[in-house]
């Protein structure tokens, strides 16, 4: 018998706050472990891929990482830097940190494309103001990750009116069962 995953969650810039799907998540199930970063809103790439790193060592059983807008760019490093195998990834509105224009994400450009060592699904909205559908595809084209349009739904967070999310719960099943 297998062990059921741990579910790592991996927000971006500035956190979840506790309306996001991401901390809806984490409040109904205590088996999730939100990835505390150092600094939310000065994020630095070399830290935040290392507490990710961290982070995922400190587990004893499978893992599958749930991440956010610059959470998806925080795994696509850790992935190239680590190549640690993991159960699978849910990347959810990767936020386009070569085009964002934001300096504060700028360290964490330019956005690793190499093919993720595990299973992944990039979800992405059609009028993300952070990353063009497009955009969001090409990623997961070259992460080797399936590809889900979510329709309009802004930034796939507690903006864009989702509460809990109750489709993306049923896309991380899909990765943990």
């Amino acid at each position: 018998m297998t062990a059921e995953p741990v579910v790592l969650i991996q927000p971006g810039y500035e956190n979840s706050g506790p309306e996001h799907w991401q901390s809806l998540w984490e409040q109904a199930n205590p088996d999730f472990v939100r990835v505390e970063q150092a600094d939310w809103d000065a994020p630095l790439l070399d830290d935040w891929v290392r507490t990710l790193q961290e982070t995922v060592r400190a587990q004893t059983g499978p893992v599958v990482i749930v991440a956010h807008s610059l959470g998806c760019a925080t795994v696509a490093h850790w992935a190239t830097r680590h190549g640690v195998v993991i159960q699978g990834v849910l990347l959810v509105a990767p936020v386009d940190v070569d085009n964002a224009g934001l300096d504060a994400i700028a360290t964490f450009a330019p956005l690793p494309l190499a093919p993720l060592p595990f299973p992944s699904i990039v979800v992405a909205s059609t009028d993300d103001p952070w990353t063009s559908a497009e955009r969001a595809r090409h990623f997961a084209d070259a992460w080797g990750s399936d590809f889900i349009d979510a329709g309009p739904l802004g930034h796939l967070n507690s903006a864009s009116g989702i509460g809990d999310w109750p489709a993306g719960r049923r896309i991380l099943e899909g990765l943990t069962n």
